[in-house]
């Protein structure tokens, strides 16, 4: 390769990279494997280092992966908090280990060996025994201040037990989502025909970011620790430190084992390939480090990783087992997935025994059969899914499935739309599991929050007591029980919390009705957008594609919906019996900013759509980009050049969050806090 053919590779290398780091620790949804994404990371270095004028800065060789959320309050580490370089070869670790000797020269040292954590990152700061902040790993340089969150992870101690341990220190991590919560929190989503999580650390980095920390608390989340820098605490060595932490109550892994030389290491390795499928969480690797801190010191860091540690990578755990059959489920809204059914096998600390086929379109490409032995990997990498078909094993009687042409529960035709992958049944409000999906959907905590599931529901709608959801407000305890098993006090339970979701705010009514295609976020923005069902009923296609985040395809669901009379005839019904149908107004603050057109640009001490409810709150008015009619500009840190230019050339005033908190009478936020560095906002 010649040096204009190296430096168009490392362009392209660079812009696969950055938007697949981005996908991983900011959107949490990768579709690219570890391995994958390491061997791309990979050939780039070796042409930086082949042609050293090519490396710039910003390289992803160079800097850490970020994810930071302008949602959170930022904060800078006292310590870098760098990634580790990582290897699939054990050559390398050989490498490593020679290197550390060559440079610490004729010295006697250890190894710590310990698990590779498939979580997220998390730094947690001691004061005076006290957790007193929590920030993520962010760019390194700065995290995301989630203390509120990581107070609602159970083995996380408020407070240090034991003695010894410093006024203040830092000690870091990473915060796992186990199996158990991982399966469960998928079976909700799916329930709910939402995306799944693609892998534990994916949810545990999402459920970190949540905004609700209650919700946080249900997510079923673990921390475990690892690493406490050096300058923090008075021991010699890492395992010491570590050992002192477990003293003081901290979650330490009791899994690590202090080596002498690379035979030690290798036997780690080889014992935990094999074992780490029976552990409760996932891991994906191991890591070594220099064991003496003065070595670790010594030894120092590279612009991005330490020189005295580095991560063995496993391989995604994969298992070959033999497709029995194939299912053909028909979700609430009506599309049709092929589930495979597989031959029991253990994968990643679960027993796995169906695995999606994803749609038509898939089995097709992957020339799938029943009776095949297929290949199927999860856990680390993402949930149960069919990577290989091992045709040298098709036994002669392999049945090449047909897709269904009707829907298997109704018999309606299906259809696909072409720019669709699934096929649909059109029967919505005839294709019987899709009734009772959506009464499912309608019950759920997150939308009307009924005590409900899906045997009650099942059982009632048999019984002929529900078809809509609208017919769950006429039931009456002698209905109820009919059911069988319903005593006094279910029924009473059932209608109390029946009466209470009368008082359930718009967006998540409008969620309940399970309109397709309209999730919890896009309900929210809908309801703040409209005001009230009869304004968004009315919306033409165009008013629609005005609302954030709306596109064609939603905006032509929400049209088809409200074009049924059924429909329509449904929301009047639920009207009559109390349902809330429209954003309740909110009482102004004060009138600091009557009259005042205000836009915001950049990021501040809370997140964006909190500065617009102050603006609203306070008799102001947000506009969403700067004209003569703007009173002033409202900037946070990296506030947008384009705004600033606009509002100079303009003559429109620009004010800072600390100004404006003033201007409302509020003191700023991190002004109030109990530290008294300031934060880094971005």
């Amino acid at each position: 390769m010649d040096r204009g053919q190296a430096e168009k590779r490392v362009l392209e290398l660079r812009e696969i990279l950055w938007v697949n780091s981005r996908r991983y620790y900011v959107e949490n949804a990768p579709t690219m494997s570890d391995f994958d994404y390491d061997r791309l990371m990979r050939e780039l270095e070796d042409l930086e280092s082949e042609y050293p004028d090519l490396r710039v800065p910003d390289s992803p060789t160079q800097r850490v992966g970020s994810d930071l959320d302008k949602g959170f309050a930022q904060y800078p580490h006292k310590y870098p908090m760098l990634s580790l370089g990582n290897t699939y070869n054990i050559g390398e670790i050989e490498d490593f280990a020679g290197r550390a000797v060559k440079e610490l020269g004729d010295v006697s040292f250890s190894y710590s060996c310990e698990l590779k954590f498939d979580g997220t990152a998390i730094s947690l700061t001691y004061r005076n025994g006290k957790l007193f902040r929590a920030l993520t790993r962010g760019d390194g340089v700065v995290g995301d201040d989630v203390t509120a969150n990581v107070r609602m992870i159970g083995n996380v101690p408020l407070s240090l037990s034991g003695s010894g341990w410093p006024e203040e220190f830092e000690i870091r991590g990473e915060i796992l989502m186990p199996y158990e919560s991982f399966d469960r929190l998928n079976r909700e989503r799916l329930d709910n025909e939402e995306p799944p999580f693609a892998n534990p650390r994916n949810a545990a980095s999402g459920s970190l970011k949540l905004q609700d920390p209650k919700e946080v608390a249900r997510r079923g989340l673990m921390c475990t620790l690892y690493h406490i820098p050096a300058g923090s605490v008075p021991f010699a060595t890492h395992s010491e430190a570590l050992d002192a932490a477990a003293s003081w109550g901290l979650p330490i892994s009791g899994e690590r084992r202090i080596v002498k030389d690379i035979e030690g290491i290798e036997e780690y390795i080889s014992y935990w390939d094999k074992q780490r499928r029976f552990l409760p969480f996932a891991t994906d690797g191991i890591v070594i480090k220099i064991n003496e801190l003065e070595y670790q010191e010594a030894l120092g860091f590279t612009a991005k990783s330490p020189r005295w540690a580095v991560a063995f990578k496993f391989q995604a755990e994969e298992a070959l087992t033999r497709l029995l059959s194939i299912d053909y489920q028909v979700g609430r809204t009506g599309a049709v997935t092929p589930v495979a059914n597989l031959s029991p096998v253990q994968l990643a600390g679960t027993v796995v025994k169906r695995a999606t086929l994803n749609n038509e379109d898939f089995i097709s490409q992957m020339d799938i059969r029943v009776g095949d032995m297929v290949k199927v990997i999860k856990g680390g990498e993402i949930i149960p899914k069919i990577i290989d078909v091992d045709l040298s094993k098709r036994p002669a009687d392999a049945v090449k499935p047909v897709f269904p042409e009707t829907c298997p529960d109704c018999g309606t035709r299906l259809v696909k739309d072409e720019d669709e992958a699934r096929w649909f049944c059109p029967n919505i409000d005839g294709c019987p599991t899709q009734i009772k999906g959506k009464l499912v959907h309608f019950l759920s905590r997150k939308a009307m929050n009924v005590l409900a599931g899906d045997a009650t529901v099942e059982r009632m709608y048999n019984l002929g007591l529900v078809r809509t959801p609208a017919d769950f407000y006429s039931l009456d305890k002698r209905m109820l029980m009919t059911l069988e098993g319903w005593k006094d006090r279910s029924a009473e339970r059932f209608l109390e919390s029946l009466a209470a979701s009368r008082e359930v705010p718009f967006e998540r009514v409008l969620f309940a009705l399970g309109i397709r295609h309209i999730g919890e976020t896009t309900a929210k923005e809908l309801a703040r957008r409209f005001g009230d069902i009869d304004s968004l009923a009315e919306a033409s296609v165009e008013s629609l594609l005005e609302a954030r985040d709306i596109g064609e395809v939603i905006a032509s669901s929400v049209r088809d919906y409200f074009s049924v009379p059924a429909h329509l005839e449904e929301i009047e019904r639920l009207k009559a019996a109390g349902l809330r149908f429209s954003v309740e107004e909110r009482v102004a603050s004060s009138d600091a900013l009557a009259g005042k057109s205000i836009v915001i640009s950049g990021n501040f001490s809370v997140s964006r759509d909190e500065m617009k409810r102050l603006i609203e709150t306070n008799g102001g008015k947000n506009s969403s980009s700067v004209s003569g009619k703007t009173d002033f500009l409202l900037a946070g840190s990296k506030p947008g050049p384009e705004k600033i230019r606009k509002a100079e050339e303009l003559g429109v005033r620009i004010i800072g969050e600390d100004e404006f908190m003033n201007m409302i009478n509020v003191l700023p936020l991190a002004a109030a806090r109990e530290d008294e560095v300031e934060p880094t906002l971005f």
